[in-house]
């Protein structure tokens, strides 16, 4: 069930939909009435193919890890930890995994993505590739998830990520 409001730090926020749900939480569209965000709520669901730790601190730690690699995401606007809650900058566009569904990633897209790509390589991290995570925005692509991971060959964008941005097979 959606909720109709949500608070983060007291502050509370309409509810208008539910974005997403990944393997950490759950990620709406909210506003205050003069702005429309992110707020995502943690959840502890549990995820078969993943193994995690503390998930608000890993989000705080790899918002930080992200920008200093200059990986292009939305701002992190405010961090209610007892809640478990992130406010986050709202970046409209359609997700990459919509454009690979219809066969309509642009070049300049994938060019963007080898980009970031070296970003993080070069900060010795891989992004979570998935299509779901990728949304374009006046003809640039950003990394919405804050989760980044230690670089590994196997999960690095040419050995795992770009299959799924040439059509979307489902998640392994």
């Amino acid at each position: 069930m959606i909720p109709d409001r949500m608070t983060v730090n007291g502050k509370e926020y309409r509810v208008i939909r539910l974005l997403g749900k990944g393997k950490g939480g759950y990620s709406y569209l909210v506003t205050d009435g003069t702005g429309e965000y992110v707020l995502k709520q943690i959840h502890h669901e549990p995820c078969s193919y993943y193994t995690f730790g503390n998930k608000i601190e890993a989000e705080l730690r790899d918002y930080d890890r992200l920008t200093a690699a200059g990986i292009r995401l939305p701002r992190m606007y405010e961090t209610d930890v007892q809640a478990e809650r992130i406010l986050k900058e709202y970046i409209d566009g359609p997700v990459i995994a919509d454009l690979a569904k219809k066969n309509a990633v642009e070049p300049r897209f994938f060019e963007q993505a080898w980009e970031m790509s070296r970003q993080a390589y070069a900060a010795g991290l891989n992004l979570d590739w998935y299509p779901t995570n990728f949304i374009v925005h006046d003809g640039l692509l950003y990394y919405i998830d804050y989760e980044c991971n230690l670089y590994s060959d196997e999960w690095n964008f040419e050995n795992w990520g770009i299959r799924y941005w040439y059509g979307t097979p489902e998640a392994e």
